[in-house]
């Protein structure tokens, strides 16, 4: 793909995505974090060249190798992952802009312990299982903001923003829709929260018009060709 193919691709995203913003009301705000597992260092810095500025990696690995590749540049990483207990200090020592995934109690424990012990603080979304499918983490809706409330208030090196969910694996659009709302639902009931992660490659566009302010694009920001 040329860079003129990658702009004009890049730039039909935004028009999607604002599109879907002032369905919502001109005021909602939607942020792009560029879901990049699949694809090099080149074609991060070719994606930064025409505008975008976070980038999500599912690795701690892969999220070290790539932000040191491209350490010239003023990457705002993101870590949308499922984080284990045992690359909790790799992640730290990358300073990551924001975590999307603490999906239980004993994690965000275990990483407040090392943030206080470092003298850090972390920015961190905490995930919830609104489909309630099997291969999803996260708390289910009904624990949520009991659990989330938890987190807040013993974990004080963890800075917690909103929330984050996967959209029901299916094609039926009515019970994404509803993954999405009952998602909407919890942020709406959150204390200082100001960020509803929400969305991706496939369903983005519903996301936002639920009430997404953040969504994770992966495929349809780096197509194949």
């Amino acid at each position: 793909m040329t860079i003129l193919e990658q702009k004009l691709s890049f730039d039909r995203i935004i028009e999607k995505v604002e599109s879907a913003r002032l369905r919502v009301n001109n005021h909602h705000i939607v942020k792009i974090v560029a879901a990049s597992k699949y694809v090099d260092a080149d074609a991060i810095a070719s994606l930064y060249a025409i505008g975008q500025r976070a980038f999500g990696e599912n690795k701690v690995q892969d999220l070290k190798t790539k932000s040191e590749t491209l350490d010239d540049l003023p990457i705002e990483w993101h870590f949308i992952g499922s984080l284990q207990k045992n690359k909790i200090n790799q992640l730290l020592a990358i300073n990551p802009h924001l975590l999307h995934s603490i999906d239980s109690v004993e994690l965000a424990h275990a990483l407040n312990d090392r943030l206080k012990r470092e003298g850090k603080t972390l920015r961190a979304l905490v995930q919830v299982n609104s489909a309630y499918e099997e291969s999803k983490s996260g708390f289910s809706p009904e624990e949520f903001i009991d659990q989330y409330e938890q987190i807040r208030e013993t974990c004080p090196q963890i800075h917690l923003q909103g929330i984050m969910s996967i959209g029901a694996h299916t094609d039926e659009e009515n019970i994404v829709k509803k993954s999405f709302e009952t998602t909407r639902k919890l942020f709406e009931q959150l204390k200082g929260a100001n960020t509803c992660s929400m969305g991706m490659s496939g369903d983005f566009t519903l996301a936002i018009e639920c009430g997404s302010t953040m969504i994770r694009l992966g495929s349809v920001l780096f197509p194949k060709g």
